[in-house]
């Protein structure tokens, strides 16, 4: 679901339906947004499968097919993404860990086990497109990059000689980490450098948190 939500347009689309009082049309939400309808189309189709949006059948009052109009379905995160519970026992899990007193490499190992399994298979992916504005012959950071907006922190690149700095425009979990810092940043270091170790073809450089963020970044080295 949150996977399905990680797509800016498919994001702004979802945000257009849970904002309105009625249920909206593809030609509505196409005319707001200033797209094609045919763009719009397969985004609400996804949202639909993941079950975030119901549609309904209304008749155009002509021949023809009748117009689909799509709705939050009962029980669909609202625009904060989350159901009201997930906050709670996250700040929860978060002091409870914190009281633990884990080792960073420890919380940090956490992250790259998850980082390692979620890109199960993506090694060899030279031949696959990279991400916007990421080179096609660095795989890697292509990878990182496409996951990490996924996770939604909208990340941006720039390229040096040897190496590419992936900064972090946006911390879908600001708040939590805000509070937390020595967990929340510690697990987000796991992950990249999880996923980086299971593409390879770079090494983690540096990893800017929280604490010295202008933005929060990873500075990787290609091979």
């Amino acid at each position: 679901m949150f996977r399905a939500l990680g797509d800016r347009t498919r994001y702004a689309i979802y945000s257009e339906v849970a904002s309105s009082p009625v249920p909206l049309s593809t030609s509505d939400i196409a005319e707001v947004l200033d797209l094609h309808p045919n763009t719009v189309r397969p985004h609400l189709e996804r949202l639909r499968e993941v079950g975030l949006l119901d549609v309904e059948s209304a008749s155009q009052g002509s021949v023809g097919r009748p117009q689909h109009r799509y709705m939050l379905t009962d029980g669909a995160p609202s625009l904060g993404l989350e159901p009201p519970a997930y906050p709670l026992l996250a700040d929860l899990l978060a002091q409870l860990a914190a009281e633990l007193r884990p080792g960073d490499d420890d919380v940090a190992e956490v992250g790259r086990t998850w980082g390692r399994h979620e890109t199960e298979g993506s090694r060899g992916s030279e031949e696959e497109p990279g991400a916007a504005g990421v080179s096609e012959d660095n795989p890697c950071v292509a990878a990182l990059v496409d996951e990490l907006a996924e996770l939604g922190f909208d990340p941006s690149t720039s390229c040096a000689e040897a190496s590419t700095t992936v900064s972090f425009t946006r911390c879908p979990y600001r708040e939590l980490a805000e509070a937390h810092p020595e967990l929340v940043c510690c697990l987000h270091r796991g992950i990249v450098e999880g996923i980086v170790e299971r593409v390879g073809g770079a090494s983690v450089a540096s990893f800017a948190t929280l604490t010295d963020r202008d933005p929060c970044r990873v500075e990787l080295v290609v091979r």
